[in-house]
């Protein structure tokens, strides 16, 4: 692993600071990715609960990959791959690189074991220390450094991808087995939310988009001008509280409300409630990472579909806010708040903002935008198997802003826009309610 001492001993012999750094922030996040996947069994790590979800044992060994076949095999003299086999295992998507076990299958992968995709972590970590003691990567500004620093964000992607995999399987597991034990909690079970207020944004033509030093990918620039309406939006996410409110005024059974292929998709998987939701000794609980628990119904609601959030808006005579809406009004907010590093791994109640202030920009849940994911104008995908990360994804999806609990921390920004179908909701996704100012 990369911390071993003698990876240690190598590491400190190179002193430029960015180097070491760098060096560093992979060693933590390859950490992080086995501290997640510490707490399930080795059949835990096996089974995929659903086409849309990956085997904890899958995520651990592709992003293990991403370096193998990205860095090493193209960087590193000499470097010996642990097996071919795995190209095929353990590939994703990138047409570029062949072929590859489907998606909805990769649950049928019982071998490799998880014991040799452990194995295989070493392999490779070991492999990336010798990149680094030879001189070959130093600061994510040269070209080595650069697929070494979009590596760490991959990873961190599937580190929440992880969670919220494992979450989809044991919420189908009739034992509803906990990936923790509950954790003491500062907030107490109330119904009374803290009272959602407006906060208006002047119109315009606004600089939107990823600028300047630091990470963030492809599909997040070029900056360029979005024209702006005055609009406000809800100081706080749409609660649990308000959300039983939407469903016991008849929500999921008005056709008015909904997208015709929302409706469609309503009446095919008889949605009643979001996801993880279940009536349980004669109220509303959820099941999280912590087990089945009571509904808290002063947290943002989360494990909807933009089906959903689109009819809650409209219920409540709202709109969802578009992607540069949200990204206007984030400005001068930290990126931070209940991320993964917050260690709460649900999301939690708004703490309340000061006047004319937003709560729960950054973490607690993904919040859907009306925004259709496209590229930004003057946009070009990278050339090469990595072009493939993002831009041939741009159609009939919807972008998402702000993060989630299971975000890793360090991992977001303003202008980061993830993006899912319309109809997917195993994620931790909620919404902010926007709209016109006259």
């Amino acid at each position: 692993m990369l911390s071993s001492p003698s990876a240690k001993s190598d590491l400190k012999s190179h002193p430029s600071a960015q180097t070491q750094t760098l060096c560093d922030r992979l060693r933590d996040s390859r950490q992080l990715s086995l501290k997640l996947a510490a707490p399930l069994s080795d059949e835990d790590q096996t089974v995929q609960a659903m086409d849309d979800a990956s085997p904890t044992k899958w995520h651990l060994a592709h992003t293990t990959w991403f370096y193998e076949t990205f860095v090493l095999k193209a960087h590193l003299p000499g470097y010996a791959p642990y097996s071919d086999d795995f190209d095929y295992c353990f590939n994703s998507y990138y047409e570029a690189k062949g072929d590859r076990q489907p998606r909805a299958r990769r649950g049928v992968l019982t071998r490799p074991p998880a014991s040799e995709v452990r194995e295989y972590r070493a392999h490779v970590d070991k492999a990336l220390v010798r990149l680094f003691s030879e001189g070959l990567a130093a600061a994510a500004s040269d070209p080595v450094g650069a697929l070494i620093e979009l590596g760490i964000n991959h990873e961190q992607q599937h580190q929440e991808l992880l969670l919220t995999d494992i979450l989809s399987l044991f919420a189908q597991n009739p034992l509803r087995p906990a990936y923790r034990q509950p954790q003491p909690r500062p907030e107490t079970f109330v119904a009374a939310d803290m009272p959602l207020r407006w906060v208006d944004f002047a119109g315009g033509i606004r600089a939107v988009g990823h600028e300047g030093p630091g990470f963030a990918y492809d599909n997040e620039g070029p900056r360029h001008e979005a024209l702006l309406r005055p609009f406000r939006l809800a100081n706080r996410c749409v609660t649990n509280g308000e959300w039983l409110s939407f469903m016991e005024d008849g929500g999921y059974r008005d056709p008015m409300l909904w997208h015709a292929d929302g409706w469609a998709t309503v009446k095919t998987q008889g949605w009643q409630a979001p996801g993880y939701w279940q009536q349980h000794e004669g109220g509303w609980h959820q099941m999280t990472l912590e087990g089945l628990l009571l509904l808290d119904l002063r947290a943002p609601v989360s494990h909807l579909s933009y089906y959903e959030a689109h009819a809650y808006a409209q219920w409540a005579g709202k709109r969802l806010p578009t992607e540069f809406e949200w990204e206007v009004a984030s400005a001068g907010y930290a990126p931070g708040g209940n991320d993964l590093s917050a260690n709460a791994l649900r999301p939690r109640p708004a703490d309340a903002p000061e006047a004319g202030r937003l709560a729960q920009l950054f973490g607690d849940v993904w919040e859907w935008t009306g925004s259709a994911y496209q590229a930004y104008p003057g946009y070009r995908p990278q050339p090469g198997a990595i072009g493939e990360y993002n831009g041939k994804f741009m159609v009939s999806q919807q972008v998402l802003r702000g993060g989630s609990c299971a975000t890793p921390g360090g991992h977001i920004r303003a202008t980061y826009r993830n993006f899912f179908f319309p109809h997917q909701r195993w994620q931790f996704t909620g919404l902010r309610l926007a709209e016109d100012l006259a």
